[in-house]
This record gives C-alpha cells, structure tokens and sequence, in this order.
C-alpha cells in the first residue's frame, strides 16, 4: 500500500508536467500563425532558429569545403608583428599589405595562438560558428527590443542565406569580427549605458573601418541624449581607445599607421565589385566617380538628419544645446529611434560605396528586415519585402557579378530608401501648439 502510494506521488509531478507541456504545445499549435506575426514571440522563434543554426552551421563546417582567401595573409600580416615589427609599412601578407586598425592586429593575434599559428584550420571554424551564433543572439536581442518585424522573417535571416554561412565559417574573414563588437555596442546603447557603447563602437571600428558608416547616426543621437558638452565625453572614449590600440605602431610610424589602415582614397578592383558590374571599368576607377558617390552620400544623410530625424521644429543648431535648454523638452530615446538612426546611417553608405566586395554582405544583412518591415508602408507587402530580400540575396550570390545582378541589388535598395524616406518616421514631429503649452 504504502510502496503503491510513493508511486504515485512519483508520477504525480511527472504527470502535471507532461500534462503542462502537451497544454503548451497544443497553445502553439493553436497560435502558430500568432507566433510567425507577432513581434513579441520574437524570443521564443530565436530561440528554435538558434538551436537549428547550431546544427546547420556544425554541417557547413564539415560537410561543405572551406576556401582560402585571407585568412593566412591575416596570420602573416599578425605574425610579422609577433615577430617584433610596428611599422605597418612593412606588415603584409599574400594578398598585400596591412590595412586594418591596431584592434585587426590584437584579436587575430589570438585567433594565431588559439588555431595553432593560423594552422589549425577547423579550429578556426569552429570559433567563427560560435561568433555567429554570438552575433545571431545579439541580434535577436536588438529585434526583441524593437518589437517590429515578424517572426516568420527570421528564418531568411537565420537559415537561408548561404552566403552569410560561407563568409563566416568557410572564408574566416574579419567583417564578422567587427559586426558583432557592432552589434554588441547597440545592445549597450539600448540598454542607455552609453560610454561602454561608445567603447566597443571603438573596439569594432578599430577592427575594420567599414562600422565607421554608422558614425553619423551615432554622432546624432549622442547630440540629441546630451548635446555637444554632454556627448564630448563620449567621443572621447572612442578617440581615446583608438590612440591606446595603436600606440605601438603610431610610436614606431604614425603617418604609416594612419595611412594604411584608415585609407579613405584605397582603390577597389573591379573584377570583385558586387554594386557596380554595369559600368565600364574606367569609369568605375575614376576619381570623379568616387567623389560624385562621397557628394550623394553625404547630401542624402543631412536629407535624413534634417527632415526625418530631427523633427523637433528648432534649429539643427539646438542639438549643440544642453537638452534642458531646448525649447522642447527632451525625451528619452526609444529603442527603435536608436535602431532606426544607426541601421540607416549604414545603409545609406552602403548603397553609395565604392564598391561593395562578397564578404561586405554581413555588413547590413542582419540589418535588412528591419529596414523592410520597421517603416510599414501599404503599398510594401510582406510578399514584395521577401521579393526584395530574396532578389538581394541572390545578388551577394552571382559570383561572378553580373551586370543584371548589379542593378537587381542597386533596384533593391532604392527601394528600400523609398520606404524609409516615406514610411512612417521614427522621431514624431512635434506639434506647434504642444510647444506653446510648454
């Protein structure tokens, strides 16, 4: 009797939590249109891609060949530092010299130690799949926040792109080192601690120059949280950062260090443009042409600064201002003005670059869906905004370019710019009478 009754007092929690579980999977079940439409099931889909993700990209890794491109020109360029040389002059590998910040130098000198002196090939891997499932999750984090795209848009970010796959675990490049100390940053901003955003903004900067085209929007929303005397502080830790990480090799030759790895004038080869395939190859090097995109670049981010982000109805000089001295009073950024300032500031520079190289795909990519589906616009269906994610993924994967696949990509993201110029803005314009009232 008493052996009877400890049985079922066994099976009794057992029981409840299978009957919970069979509750909780038939709900699913029930929502599972819910669960693919609702932003706030965000972390739960994250978390089922996640888990898949560790199995896809565990058979990448072993069942899909690696290629080598950079990665022992990477080893060579730290290994000559290893060895005791500081002037970035005379830093090169097999594809050529040098020409990535100091920060390049220090988080591959550990990635030569950890693989063996860049030998150890699957071990390379194996922690570039673990900085993409990093990078997965501190999106994710980024999306939960926002509360904005649909679940369902996830699985194209997450499983279907086989060319973000092969830049991180099949080419070993150092974009995604820098992306996810990117992303990392806005994770911090959004959770207002703002210095050690401004920290590894740096950090990310300092491992290749590329995150520099989220500068301008962060430079506005420093100016807008704190004013000029509020966000100098703020710069300064970038600044200060950067100086530190490069000191050895300023010591030795600054206007080497300068020079090579924060070289704004570098000449991109043709034969690996992704953007501009169309256009003859004379004119895609021509110094006219580089500067014509610098002009559209910077014309159309003080378009976005003065009509779209800054929509107080003061001077844009009322930035430089204590934010308790403006006639309107300041409001707490929200998560998506946040997201919403740095994902456009990048992608506007990217649609005007140079030149736009395979593994430059990880530079926006996580960035697309919000871009497509933050700003609803009626005329935008959830059917065309996979139409144009599907057409930009198979761009970044012609290989080689083709004048069709240039344009396709260049259609893409004028489309986007069209949304996120008439959609629905971030930063609400303030009401007149509302600031009569104050």
């Amino acid at each position: 009797m008493a052996a009877g009754t400890r049985k079922r007092s066994r099976a009794g929690p057992a029981a409840r939590a299978a009957g919970l579980c069979g509750q909780w999977l038939r709900r699913v079940w029930q929502e599972r249109r819910l669960l693919l439409l609702e932003p706030r099931y965000t972390l739960l889909v994250a978390a089922c891609l996640c888990l898949a993700e560790v199995g896809i990209t565990f058979w990448v890794i072993h069942r899909v060949a690696y290629t080598e491109i950079d990665w022992k020109a990477y080893m060579a360029e730290v290994e000559g530092v290893i060895n005791g040389t500081y002037d970035y002059t005379q830093l090169q590998g097999d594809t050529g010299p040098l020409v990535y910040p100091a920060g390049f130098v220090y988080i591959f000198m550990g990635l030569y130690y950890a693989t063996g002196q860049g030998t150890d090939i699957r071990m390379a891997q194996h922690i570039f799949a673990v900085l993409y499932l990093t990078t997965l999750l501190l999106v994710f984090l980024i999306y939960h926040q926002t509360c904005k795209v649909p679940p369902f848009v996830f699985f194209f970010m997450c499983c279907a792109s086989y060319r973000v796959h092969s830049i991180f675990v099949l080419r070993l490049f150092n974009d995604p080192v820098a992306m996810v100390l990117l992303f990392l940053s806005i994770n911090l901003l959004l959770a207002q601690r703002w210095g050690w955003g401004c920290c590894c903004f740096s950090l990310a900067v300092s491992v290749k120059m590329n995150v520099l085209l989220f500068a301008p929007g962060l430079l506005f929303l420093l100016l807008t949280r704190f004013g000029l005397r509020g966000a100098l502080p703020k710069l300064g830790i970038c600044a200060v950062l950067q100086v530190v990480l490069g000191l050895p090799f300023l010591l030795e030759n600054p206007v080497g260090y300068l020079s090579r790895s924060f070289d704004l004038g570098r000449q991109f080869l043709f034969r690996w443009t992704v953007n501009w395939r169309f256009l003859p190859e004379a004119l895609f090097l021509h110094r006219a042409f580089h500067l014509a995109l610098l002009a559209t670049h910077l014309t159309l981010l003080l378009l976005f600064v003065l009509c779209r982000w800054h929509r107080t109805g003061e001077s844009i000089l009322s930035l430089l201002k204590d934010p308790s001295k403006r006639k309107v009073p300041p409001q707490p950024l929200t998560p998506n003005q946040i997201v919403s300032t740095l994902f456009t500031s990048n992608f506007i520079g990217i649609c005007f670059s140079r030149s736009l190289h395979y593994q430059f795909y990880v530079w926006y990519f996580h960035t697309l869906p919000y871009l497509l589906w933050a700003t609803p616009a009626r005329w935008l269906t959830h059917l065309l905004r996979l139409l144009v994610l599907g057409l930009i993924e198979l761009s970044w994967n012609t290989y080689p370019s083709t004048s069709c696949s240039s344009a396709a990509l260049h259609v893409c993201h004028a489309v986007i710019l069209l949304q996120l110029w008439l959609g629905p803005q971030p930063f609400p314009k303030t009401i007149q009478h509302s600031k009569k009232a104050h």
